[in-house]
């Protein structure tokens, strides 16, 4: 393979220290050898040769990312110039002007733009009239998988404005079905009992779960989610049990939110469901959001599908999961907000932020951090090629973006037929209208 230790020919660093001069030869020998690379970059660091250090990381970072080591070096490299001489382990810590690292090693590139903002360009190229926004978190981020005796406590949920964007969710959220809950005066003049559900639909990675989250969060309500393989069990009998339970958690955490992840499969059509067991499973769920043995409220049940059309239709009969909310990909503020978080703690410069929300119109959330991932994917080989650490560019994003196909685009194919030839009963208006709108029929 070929030789990755960085070309250092015309450098007079070998003939300065000879420990330096030795450990090159042993790195060029065996140059997958981490610990022996990161030890040389910690003496070429501690002597000065700021650039020498950075190259050296940069490459065990290639071969390690998830090094600690290597990664609280390459802050240190990157952040500022190394203490004069190395601070022995055993000694009394003393504050020196380090490179700014959070806990646990995270390189806190907002303060370091600070130190070096006379040197180096801004990270995001701003128009003169634009205005720093806060970061919002990832509107199709993952909060983590919870199994179904696992409640997440209200004090730790988010709310709807760390939603990025989508403020046309938040508006129907709020109107069909957050504001009954929060004014009980109201709710007992109306007779409106203390329970709920909602089924939000649309293709995959648009953040459906996140919003349940979130609406958890508006409630102050305890969280519990639900998939299929909390449930299904091999056993009769024991698959409708698991579904109980689920819901008798519930009743003793209220009010609470249960999340119903993939509904098609939990609540899949009867009709077309061989197996007997997953047809009683069917049944113990419209049981238990009956609530016919047990009362249900403070019970808000949420269910989040790609596929509403596979979904049984007893489900979605009044009284159960009777309001629909459709999640459609970010738009554009929506993408901005997600770009930004993807983006917080990796080295870029000059990003055109506008240029790249244009570029990703109809990705998903999770399309957009894979937009982020594979141009920093590209800057890092291409710098450990070099041997030259370089920031991530607009150029990165906007080839990856463009090597990228929306993961949304198959969704649509079969929402198109079922909008056109299969919306009894309107179910599927708002799906239409979105589709007339952006001319997908």
């Amino acid at each position: 393979m070929p030789d990755e230790t960085p070309d250092t020919s015309s450098s007079p660093l070998a003939a300065e220290s000879p420990l330096i001069g030795s450990l090159r030869a042993a790195v060029a020998a065996a140059p997958r050898d981490v610990p022996l690379r990161l030890h040389l970059a910690e003496l070429l660091l501690d002597a000065g040769h700021g650039d020498a250090a950075v190259a050296e990381a940069a490459v065990a970072l290639s071969h390690a990312p998830g090094d600690a080591q290597a990664r609280a070096l390459m802050a240190r490299a990157m952040g500022g110039p190394a203490p004069s001489a190395p601070v022995e382990q055993s000694a009394v810590p003393v504050e020196q002007p380090t490179a700014p690292v959070q806990q646990g090693g995270r390189f806190d590139w907002a303060a370091a733009e600070q130190e070096v903002g006379d040197v180096l360009p801004p990270r995001f190229a701003m128009r003169p009239d634009a205005k720093e926004e806060p970061l919002a978190l990832d509107g199709s981020g993952d909060p983590g998988d919870a199994s179904a005796y696992d409640v997440d406590a209200p004090d730790d949920a988010v709310r709807l404005a760390d939603v990025g964007g989508m403020q046309e969710v938040k508006d129907r959220l709020e109107a069909a079905f957050l504001a009954p809950m929060r004014n009980p005066e109201l709710r007992r003049l109306y007779g409106k009992s203390l329970r709920g559900g909602l089924l939000l639909y649309g293709p995959p990675g648009c953040g459906k779960t996140f919003i349940a989250r979130a609406v958890a969060g508006e409630l102050g309500a305890s969280f519990i989610s639900v998939s299929i393989s909390d449930v299904l069990d091999m056993w009769i009998g024991n698959s409708e049990r698991n579904m109980h339970e689920v819901f008798e958690t519930a009743r003793r955490k209220a009010p609470c939110v249960v999340f119903l992840d993939e509904l098609d499969a939990l609540g899949a059509k009867r009709s077309r469901t061989q197996h007997s067991g997953m047809r009683n499973t069917v049944n113990q769920l419209l049981t238990e959001l009956d609530g016919v043995s047990d009362v249900n409220d403070g019970v808000f049940v949420l269910a989040a599908t790609n596929a509403p059309w596979d979904v049984d239709i007893a489900l979605r009969r009044p009284g159960r999961l009777d309001r629909t909310l459709l999640v459609l990909p970010p738009d554009s503020p929506a993408r901005d907000a997600i770009l930004r978080y993807h983006l917080r703690e990796r080295p870029i410069e000059s990003v055109d932020l506008g240029k790249l929300v244009k570029a990703t119109d109809g990705f998903s959330g999770a399309d957009l951090a894979h937009v982020c991932e594979s141009a920093a994917e590209s800057a890092l080989l291409d710098s450990a090629r070099t041997g030259t650490v370089r920031m991530i560019n607009t150029k990165d994003l906007l080839g990856a973006a463009k090597a990228i196909r929306p993961s949304t685009e198959p969704w649509y194919a079969a929402a198109r037929n079922v909008a056109m030839f299969a919306n009894e009963g309107g179910t599927y208006d708002e799906l239409l209208a979105y589709l007339k709108k952006a001319r997908e029929l």
